[in-house]
């Protein structure tokens, strides 16, 4: 079985965040050893999703690293944040995966035609309903997108977009009546805005 590091007192945590400021990277190193006990936990939920433990571990300590590199110390302590980054990672790859296997399942034979020709799935779609294939994608990229907003936009990025384009069935409001009901200014508004746009469009790339 195998064995970490403590996790770190605040106090330690806080000079190792200091002396990384300053470019020390003796101090990450330590920041992410000592928090690898931490990714081992956040992977044990999903222990059976058809990965290996390792390769969950090392996707995981990715997270964990970008959070390592990113951490504002004013957010509070590291271990919170660092736990979201790990597992942010892991449900990408299980994402990408569940998504790539859809795709390949849409192309998979199940069966013959009267010619004798292979049929597959998309043949199906496509013979019945033009454009069931295009709807059946639109759903994907619409579910992507909900999880995008959920997983990496903070709460004001959240409320603006909610609010902006009527997600969840809501109504449709402009960036003037937004700026009303949140008593920030329109131009403030679109700059939350522009920016949750562009989270969610670097998750897209992702």
């Amino acid at each position: 079985m195998k064995t970490y590091k403590k996790p770190l007192s605040a106090r330690e945590e806080r000079e190792c965040l200091e002396r990384l400021k300053g470019g020390d990277r003796e101090a990450r190193d330590q920041l992410i050893e000592h928090n690898m006990r931490l990714v081992a936990h956040v992977v044990k939920k999903y222990q059976g999703s058809g990965y290996d433990t390792e390769d969950l571990l090392s996707v995981g300590t990715i997270g964990l690293i970008k959070a390592v590199s990113t951490f504002d110390a004013d957010r509070g302590r590291l271990a919170t944040y660092a736990a979201r980054c790990a597992e942010n990672e892991i449900l990408m790859l299980l994402r990408s995966s569940r998504k790539y296997a859809k795709e390949v399942s849409l192309y998979d034979p199940i069966g013959v035609d009267k010619d004798g020709e292979t049929v597959s799935l998309v043949d199906v779609i496509e013979t019945d309903s033009p454009d069931a294939l295009d709807d059946m994608i639109m759903r994907q990229d619409v579910k992507e997108l909900y999880e995008a907003y959920a997983h990496c936009l903070k709460p004001n990025e959240q409320k603006v977009l909610r609010l902006r384009y009527g997600l969840f069935g809501g109504h449709e409001y402009t960036q003037r009546e937004i700026a009303q009901q949140m008593g920030i200014s329109r131009s403030y508004v679109s700059r939350i805005e522009k920016k949750a746009i562009e989270k969610i469009r670097g998750e897209f790339e992702k």
